[in-house]
């Protein structure tokens, strides 16, 4: 028998830590090559850890809810032959006065022990429990940890920050209060507080999911950085939809694909970003960072019902059949909960499709740190007055909305105007004669 320690993975490059949300698999049970033993959540996506050998799980090492850090050991696994790869323990014999050293230590501890360091703290900070387990080993208070300034991702309290506070615990030099000065009151451009919301006995109070909460913050957080404006535009895509009528059985025979809309209004929404560089950029303090990539984030529905961006990456360069394939294969793990961290993280410009839902139009709230987003309409039948040499006439036509929220700040009204008017012209102008 040999021990196999299967550790967090790498997911991307910003990911440096997931919390276990679920263990799938319990101690003593037998583990097939490839099948998923634990999973996991991070800010960006919740996924699951595979096995990497076949065996028995012998041990797991976090808890749910506890935090962990890319490349720790989560589990072990026995498996049949192979190296060992295990922590072996030193032991060594302990001499009568270290016994001595110990108990005293021990009971001096049990007489100063603080109340446990809560995993939150009522003023929202987190703590991981290697931070709190230090803590409470220090006997250094909830008051006092909430003191430290975490050097941390957001403000994160780490081990280097809690331990370099115990060392300079007591050499910390006393503070002078200083004479009170009275400044002149300021108005400060606050975001007023919501008001408290009252319950009666009939009222049914739902806890936030996980992906609720961080879905929250991140739309207030883009209204709160990006001067958001709409332009809209109406496209006669009557063309498009009886191309696709002709041609969606054969494309599905010969490339195994279901061809959507989507792939299609995405194919041209990436050609042309690419006459419009300027939409495909990021701010960065007072800089401009123009992408060389057009990764093209697309709005997917999960099972639970929240929306999440899974990112084509490098659109431009890819034909409508690798496309179609594109947004099928993310779509697909979207509504499985099978995306990877990786697969939503680079995103130049992201398309949502509120049509899918129905709505005539919307005004979507940018994807930061983008500063555009573009939101699909409904195709619906429509009178429209028709133009010919002959003259003018009422016919039925398919059309549909684009909505085209910006960052004022960096796109002015011409170029967010100008880009849907392009996008309305290509799609107009579509061969319904092509193939595929």
């Amino acid at each position: 028998m040999a021990r196999f320690e299967l550790k967090l993975p790498k997911m991307g490059e910003s990911v440096a830590e997931a919390t276990i949300t679920s263990w799938l698999k319990e101690v003593g049970e037998t583990i097939e090559l490839d099948e998923a033993i634990v999973e996991i959540a991070t800010d960006k996506v919740d996924s699951e850890v595979p096995s990497e050998v076949e065996g028995t799980l012998v041990e797991i090492l976090f808890g749910k809810d506890e935090v962990v850090a890319v490349g720790a050991t989560i589990a072990v696994i026995e498996t049949e032959g192979g190296a060992v790869v295990e922590t072996k323990k030193v032991e060594k014999a302990v001499t009568p006065v270290e016994v001595a050293e110990i108990e005293k230590e021990v009971t001096q501890t049990i007489d100063t022990v603080n109340t446990p360091i809560s995993k939150t703290s009522e003023t929202g900070k987190f703590y991981s429990p290697l931070v709190r387990n230090i803590a409470q080993t220090e006997n250094v208070s909830m008051s006092e940890l909430e003191s430290i300034a975490g050097s941390g991702k957001d403000g994160r309290v780490t081990k280097s920050d809690i331990l370099s506070y115990i060392e300079n615990k007591g050499n910390t030099p006393k503070i002078v209060e200083q004479p009170k000065v009275v400044a002149k009151p300021q108005v400060k451009n606050e975001a007023p507080k919501a008001a408290p919301v009252s319950l009666n006995g009939e009222d049914e109070v739902i806890e936030m999911s996980r992906m609720g909460k961080l879905i929250a913050k991140h739309m207030v957080d883009s209204v709160q950085t990006s001067a958001h404006v709409q332009s809209f535009i109406e496209i006669d895509v009557t063309n498009i939809v009886k191309w696709r009528t002709k041609v969606k059985d054969g494309f599905f025979k010969r490339e195994g694909e279901k061809l959507t809309f989507t792939p299609i209004l995405m194919h041209a929404v990436a050609s042309t970003i690419k006459k419009y560089p300027m939409i495909n950029i990021a701010i960065s303090g007072d800089t401009i960072i123009k992408k060389k990539n057009i990764n093209l984030g697309m709005a997917a529905a999960l099972s639970d019902g929240n929306l999440i961006v899974p990112v084509i990456k490098n659109a431009d360069q890819l034909n409508l059949v690798g496309m179609t394939k594109a947004v099928n294969d993310l779509a697909g793990r979207a509504r499985a909960n099978k995306l990877k961290p990786d697969d939503i993280q680079g995103g130049t410009y992201t398309v949502t499709n509120v049509g899918g839902f129905g709505s005539v139009m919307g005004t979507p709230i940018i994807n930061q740190p983008q500063v555009a987003i573009l939101a699909l309409g409904a195709i619906r039948k429509v009178p429209a007055v028709i133009e010919t040499p002959d003259g003018d006439f009422i016919g039925i036509r398919q059309k549909m909305f684009v909505s085209h929220s910006y960052d004022h700040r960096v796109v002015n009204g011409a170029l967010g105007g100008m880009f849907i008017k392009t996008l309305k012209e290509t799609l107009e102008a579509w061969d319904v004669n092509q193939d595929f």
